[in-house]
């Protein structure tokens, strides 16, 4: 069952095209990552999914009572805000105390709710914004880049927890990264954009295709196999990339 169904999706900002004809499918319990360079597109896409943005052709269905989690790039919090971890979570109201303990427990950071959200490290605050994003259980979880600022240590462990979250509670995770060795190892699917779908499938399918390497080279095409876990067989796509009607200079 899809959760979401992009169907020939355009956006444009004025005389800019961000977005051209884009067709996908999130299903239920997958992990989907989205790699593409810079102005490619990845960041509209998700802002067109949750709605902040209009397409200016195209449609997005929704399946039936999806809840969506969203944890955005980066949030600026001003240091001399006196606000825990806690509160923080409860805003703007109407959260339960008990929503908060939950979420911060599949985030895997408990003890972190009576601290002062000005004094957590950058992976902590990642980390609160992901349990943030859990609080209203969503079944489809949408991650911007949400490692940005963090060391290739810090991103490997929140990418773990994500899969934990997953196992723990079936919700499907689209994320946008530019780590692609940590990342791509981590999903069920890859889908390579640059304003255009290029090319999507299994991540060693994705990485030996010529439109990803015409955008990323061949450098992380042996580090795949090296980050390769456990899920990767229990959840079979396919063992091709599948192409798009692109020339692959273009992609």
């Amino acid at each position: 069952m899809s959760l979401i169904q992009v169907e020939r999706l355009s956006v444009r900002y004025g005389a800019r095209t961000a977005l051209s004809d884009v067709s996908l499918r999130i299903a239920a319990n997958e992990i989907v990552t989205i790699v593409g360079p810079n102005g490619s597109g990845k960041t509209s896409l998700l802002r067109a999914i949750i709605g902040a943005i209009q397409p200016s052709a195209g449609r997005i269905v929704h399946a039936d009572n999806l809840k969506i989690g969203y944890v955005p790039q980066k949030l600026h919090i001003d240091d001399t805000l006196p606000i825990t971890v806690s509160r923080f979570l409860k805003l703007p109201g109407g959260v339960a105390g008990a929503d908060v303990e939950y979420a911060l427990k599949e985030a895997a950071v408990p003890e972190l709710q009576h601290e002062q959200l000005s004094q957590l490290s950058g992976g902590q605050f990642q980390r609160v914004l992901l349990a943030r994003a859990l609080i209203g259980r969503p079944n489809l979880l949408l991650l911007d880049e949400a490692t940005q600022g963090l060391d290739q240590r810090g991103s490997a462990s929140f990418y773990q927890q994500i899969e934990t979250v997953r196992q723990a509670t079936g919700c499907a995770v689209l994320m946008i990264s530019h780590e692609l060795h940590v990342v791509m190892s981590a999903s069920d699917r890859v889908i390579c954009l640059n304003g255009h779908v290029c090319c999507e499938g299994a991540p060693a399918a994705v990485a030996s295709a010529p439109e990803y390497r015409a955008l990323f080279g061949t450098g992380t095409g042996g580090a795949l196999a090296l980050y390769r876990h456990e899920h990767d067989h229990g959840h079979d796509h396919g063992d091709h990339c599948h192409t798009h009607n692109q020339d692959s200079e273009s992609c």
